[in-house]
């Protein structure tokens, strides 16, 4: 399951990918927002990236203006690994060499039929492991640091 989420600029977007994950059948759990009404994209970004680092949801889609600002909201939870992506090269090798586990978009960035594209690459593609796995070993000895 899917763990999705959008402030309200990209609401309608997000409405927009609901209904191809319906039309796909992929079933995912939305977090919010739900309406164009102004919210703050951290709160989202954090509801989302906690129920995907909890195990609760296999992955995660979050959607604000750029996807910037979901990006480094839910990075900052412990275990999630986000990425924003307006192409889909990267996000095959974001899944491919970094094991990504939450895939942010801009819905002032990207089109929905380029979205779709780059989501169905990003799920459709598994982690290499190998020489990468230890790459993600080092990157979760660097979350354990605390001031």
């Amino acid at each position: 399951m899917l763990a999705i989420g959008s402030d309200h600029a990209a609401f309608d977007f997000k409405e927009e990918i609901k209904g191809y994950l319906d039309e796909k059948g992929i079933k995912y759990n939305d977090f919010g927002c739900f309406s164009k009404e102004r919210v703050d994209y951290p709160a989202i970004a954090e509801v989302v990236a906690k129920a995907v680092a909890s195990g609760q949801c296999e992955k995660g889609l979050l959607f604000c203006g750029t996807g910037v600002g979901m990006c480094i909201s839910a990075n900052k939870v412990n275990g999630i690994r986000a990425v924003v992506c307006s192409e889909p090269y990267s996000a095959k090798l974001s899944r491919q060499h970094n094991d990504t586990n939450v895939l942010t978009l801009g819905s002032r960035v990207v089109g929905p039929e380029l979205a779709k594209m780059i989501i169905d690459i990003w799920l459709d593609t598994p982690f290499d492991g190998g020489r990468h796995a230890r790459r993600l070993d080092m990157i979760a000895e660097i979350e354990k640091y605390q001031d």
